[in-house]
């Protein structure tokens, strides 16, 4: 069966116009939620082999893209009670749900929050840094970029600097040496627009962690993915956040792929496609659903 293009629509929950596309004919609902600077639009490369088997939605976060931005001073409860909206206002619970870097942080927090919501979910590389064990390597070098790097972001940021805060963010905390001349135009004209809400991020601090005993009670399905490229300091710190994570969640699978980074469903689609695809159909066959 041919997928169905996926067409974009807005919706108010939680308070915020939230733009959103639907694709495929699955009766599995499947929720994208991308990370920071991005959009749904993230997820394009990997849509059309999702919607082979699921039904997918991909949304923009609140100040995002097509999705509106409330005044004042947000956070990530927000973005978690904007998902979960979400979900509850499409029927689609309970849902699958995968996020990428901030994205997969608020899924956790989700799991955490609202687990009646969910069937299962999939993380790539949250930046929990307050789950990094006190002096270890990891927690040494995060520090070191929340010195350096992150606090160049937030002064470019906060001076207006909206491309040069996304490139030093790119380079330097993300993916990497020269991976902002690498990535596509349009990728880097919205990372510039949506530059704004990041700062907003910065200064709320709450992706930094998760409240473990209720994610503890988590019981559904959980993959945790991290890449094997070494040059994005996101992949380095994330082995140990997975160490701690699976202390709550013991349930937990862990999937390391070879040669992907931080953006996995970006730079190699595919394997992120059967993965995540892999996983899930697995535990629906076991009964993840019900």
């Amino acid at each position: 069966m041919v997928p169905t293009k996926a067409e974009g629509r807005s919706v108010v929950a939680n308070g915020v116009r939230i733009g959103y596309s639907v694709s495929g004919h699955g009766v599995i609902p499947l929720v994208l939620v991308h990370g920071s600077w991005g959009s749904r639009h993230n997820w394009d490369a990997v849509v059309p082999g999702l919607s082979q088997l699921f039904r997918v939605v991909a949304y923009d976060r609140r100040g995002h893209s097509e999705s509106s931005c409330p005044p004042g001073q947000g956070s990530f409860d927000e973005d978690v009670a904007d998902v979960a909206a979400l979900i509850q206002h499409l029927d689609l619970a309970p849902a699958w749900v995968a996020g990428n870097s901030s994205g997969a942080a608020i899924t956790l927090k989700l799991a955490a929050a609202r687990p009646g919501l969910l069937r299962g979910i999939v993380v790539h590389e949250p930046p929990l840094a307050a789950l990094l064990p006190a002096g270890s390597p990891e927690a040494q070098e995060w520090a070191a970029i929340d010195e350096g790097p992150m606090g160049e972001v937030l002064r470019l940021l906060e001076r207006g600097d909206h491309s040069g805060g996304a490139e030093c963010f790119v380079e330097k905390v993300a993916l990497g040496p020269g991976a902002w001349a690498a990535l596509p135009e349009p990728m880097r004209a919205m990372m510039t627009r949506n530059a704004p809400t990041y700062l907003d991020e910065l200064r709320d601090g709450s992706w930094r962690t998760v409240d473990e005993r209720a994610l503890a009670r988590f019981a559904r399905p959980v993959l945790l993915t991290i890449g094997g490229d070494s040059a994005s300091p996101t992949t380095r710190i994330t082995e140990p956040i997975y160490e701690r994570l699976t202390v709550s969640l013991p349930q937990a699978e862990r999937l390391a792929y070879a040669d992907a980074g931080h953006i996995p469903h970006v730079t190699h689609p595919d394997e992120y496609v059967a993965t995540l695809a892999g996983f899930v159909s697995r535990h629906e066959r076991q009964g993840a659903g019900r």
